[in-house]
């Protein structure tokens, strides 16, 4: 199994929604500088969605005299671009920043008052699953439940078999908790067609996310959304979800993760929510659509070829 999270998905996205005649006359590498070699024919993009400070970026974005190398640097949040501006003095004429996009936009739950609360949780293991059983422990209502897709398969076979060493405790203890179903990995497709099963999307994020594509996915897909202000999150939800201050205290964090569901189960069924989560799918809708983020790859990709000519 290959890798196929957010960074593959948004590639084929792109591809999907791109003319190809136009992106022919680009080579565009995602996120490792190297991974696809530089074509000398071509104008050079890397698009960027790691954060500044993984391993492998280190030995080419420290060595000013590379930054040439690409014509282009696309980032996935102006948060990111704004880390590899700071730390590597990226030249800032060579930068561009457009951000993810969303694809499946369905009609929306609406959940009504007394019905059972269903939390869905889909991102990889080591950014806040450990905080959300935690939480879950610590909730009051008997009426929530939450179901874990969270897995290390989304990054392929060879990952997994390593990752899951150091995750399996975490899955089993996932397992063992009355109010949680542990049901690891789904393709991207199975999650986005079962997402309106689900009232919340709760992502404790422990993690400096650049993005965070499943964030999108869930507000997209009209969602209450609980996380944490931490890394681009704030950029990516603006002012939908209900933001937990972030702490490395992790006890302390989720408690008020806790409390932040509790809270929200207690007023989900209220016009005030409800209409909330009908102008945040329009929001997402309007801004983060493919079709709109195909007009803004297409506007940057037809002004670069204008530069290099």
């Amino acid at each position: 199994m290959k890798p196929r999270g957010a960074t593959e998905i948004q590639h084929e996205l792109l591809e999907k929604y791109v003319s190809k005649d136009l992106l022919n006359k680009f080579q565009i590498c995602t996120s490792i500088p190297g991974k696809v070699p530089l074509d000398p024919s071509k104008i050079n993009i890397l698009w960027q969605k790691n954060s500044w400070d993984q391993p492998n970026l280190q030995s080419f974005f420290r060595d000013k005299s590379r930054h040439h190398e690409y014509d282009w640097y696309v980032f996935n949040s102006h948060w990111n671009f704004e880390k590899f501006r700071y730390f590597f003095q990226l030249p800032e004429d060579k930068c561009m920043v457009i951000k993810n996009g969303a694809s499946h936009f369905p009609k929306r739950k609406i959940y009504k008052q007394g019905e059972p609360i269903k939390i869905i949780h889909h991102c990889t293991p080591w950014r806040g699953l450990n905080v959300l059983l935690l939480a879950m422990q610590i909730i009051k209502n008997p009426n929530i439940t939450l179901d874990v897709y969270s897995s290390n398969e989304v990054y392929g076979k060879e990952f997994a078999e390593k990752a899951n060493k150091d995750t399996e405790p975490l899955f089993d203890q996932a397992k063992k908790l009355p109010n949680v179903n542990y049901i690891g990995y789904k393709p991207n497709e199975y999650i986005l067609e079962h997402m309106t099963d689900y009232d919340l999307f709760v992502y404790p994020s422990i993690f400096e996310e650049t993005f965070c594509a499943s964030a999108l996915e869930a507000l997209a897909s009209g969602l209450h959304v609980i996380t944490t202000n931490f890394g681009a999150l704030p950029e990516t939800c603006a002012e939908w979800p209900v933001y937990v201050n972030y702490t490395k205290n992790l006890e302390l964090l989720a408690g008020s993760v806790a409390g932040a569901i509790d809270i929200c189960a207690q007023y989900l069924h209220t016009d005030t929510i409800q209409n909330h989560l009908d102008e945040q799918q329009k929001y997402y809708k309007n801004f983060y659509s493919w079709s709109k983020k195909a007009m803004e790859w297409e506007s940057f990709l037809k002004g670069a070829l204008r530069v290099k000519q």
